[in-house]
């Protein structure tokens, strides 16, 4: 896993001195637009190359509101760091506390949430999902049966890729037959969806902040007094579960997250740039396709023509990566053409058998022309006419196919994340929280 760990870094790297540099739109002049749009996501894609560095593990804490998320961090800690109390919504802002554990190897950042359901549906939205994004492990918290909204904010997380654990907190409230029957309920709900929610290792049942008891003591005088119990915190399965998924996956999980925001990033960059650089791409685009029609229909050797049309397909779809300044190189551009044949299926295919047919059909009437019989340059001239007007548009569907595959596939290569990314996953063993995730 160390191995993988490296690879990520050095994607990662590439990658920010890759889109940080100027000099990756080639000769074409700066774009003062796009230079502003992808600002951001620049910044993103620099703090997951920081975020991997710095070796920090982030887990976020998500549910309704008094549902304990702030006893929970509390609890984790050893000490009452966050304030909690019976009035909803006492944590109003996402707050971030370090949790100091006996290991060097990883540093941990906990997150507390406010309650899903105590802020405006668009912020509430936004806010869980960019604490998901930074977040390399979640823990969602209810307390008895789940609601519809806990339900769908579930759904929700498990769309983020993110590793999750359902922490069923106030155990203490509940007797066993209550506990056993909704622990019974939470199974049934995850068989509703085609993929299971979460497994039965991915729910822990504790007590964050258990119930203080009034204790009436009788005096040796035989007067009585009151006083309140605090029990102890019942947090150790959940202590336990987080620090194995640590020591086991908590180098892949942080160098997953890593890539999973550099990739979001570096495909925003993409599509951005391919939006304000449309013209440019629409020229060029064009431009290739007559060089093809041009090609194509002067030359009277059936195997040029399909050479010919292949050479330049393939520097085309250099051209583009070059206008968007995407990292792509003559290798890829090749696989990428093969893609875009692939897709564009019986398009391309009738493009190559009519190609083939009309340049046996010109070859001839060449041959013939040689011959000095008139009627063949009649033949010739409508055949090139034809197979390059032919061999033009499938250029242009070439093209525009291209723009829709580089704006998803910024991230190839062998150094690219999406291929760390699938390194990394294979690695990981059947029963892993990260295999959940495929």
């Amino acid at each position: 896993m160390s191995s993988l760990y490296s690879l990520a870094r050095n994607s990662l790297q590439q990658s920010i001195t890759w889109y940080s540099s100027k000099k990756r739109h080639w000769n074409y002049p700066p774009n003062l637009e796009l230079q502003a749009a992808v600002r951001d996501d620049l910044r993103i894609l620099k703090a997951a190359t920081e975020k991997l560095e710095d070796n920090i593990i982030k887990i976020a804490t998500f549910g309704l509101v008094s549902r304990g998320k702030s006893s929970v961090i509390n609890a984790l800690l050893g000490q009452k760091v966050l304030t909690t109390g019976p009035i909803n919504g006492v944590t109003k802002w996402p707050k971030s506390i370090r949790w100091n554990l006996s290991t060097d190897k990883i540093q941990i950042e906990l997150i507390d949430t406010p309650g899903l359901d105590e802020i405006d549906g668009e912020i509430r939205a936004n806010m869980a999902k960019e604490i998901s994004q930074q977040s390399d492990l979640i823990l969602f918290v209810i307390a008895g049966d789940i609601t519809r909204t806990e339900y769908l904010a579930l759904l929700e997380l498990r769309q983020s890729k993110k590793p999750l654990i359902l922490v069923f907190n106030k155990i203490d409230l509940y007797p066993e037959t209550d506990l056993n029957s909704i622990y019974q309920q939470l199974q049934q709900l995850s068989n509703q969806t085609k993929k299971p929610l979460f497994s039965p290792d991915e729910i822990v049942m504790i007590s964050a902040e258990p119930q203080s008891i009034n204790l009436r003591i009788e005096l040796a005088d035989g007067t009585i007094k009151e006083e309140w119990e605090y029990p102890s915190p019942q947090i150790e399965s959940l202590q336990e579960k987080i620090l194995t998924i640590l020591n086991r996956e908590g180098k892949a999980l942080l160098a997953l997250n890593s890539l999973t925001q550099a990739k979001i990033a570096q495909k925003n960059i993409a599509r951005k740039t391919i939006e304000i650089r449309s013209k440019e791409a629409e020229d060029i685009i064009w431009r290739y396709a007559e060089y093809k029609a041009l090609i194509v229909a002067v030359n009277p050797i059936v195997i040029l023509d399909i050479l010919g049309g292949l050479i330049t397909d393939l520097t085309m779809i250099r051209s583009l990566a070059r206008l968007y300044g995407l990292p792509i190189t003559s290798h890829q551009a090749g696989i990428l053409w093969q893609t875009i044949v692939k897709s564009l299926g019986g398009l391309l295919l009738t493009e190559i058998v009519s190609m083939t047919m009309l340049g046996w059909a010109k070859t001839t009437s060449a041959i013939s022309s040689l011959w000095e019989n008139p009627s063949s340059f009649t033949t010739l001239a409508t055949t090139a006419l034809a197979q390059g007007t032919m061999a033009g548009y499938g250029s242009y569907l070439v093209g525009k196919t291209a723009q829709i595959y580089l704006e998803n596939g910024c991230t190839w290569g062998n150094s690219g994340v999406d291929t760390i990314i699938a390194e990394i996953i294979a690695q990981m063993p059947p029963d892993s929280i990260i295999s959940r995730l495929i």
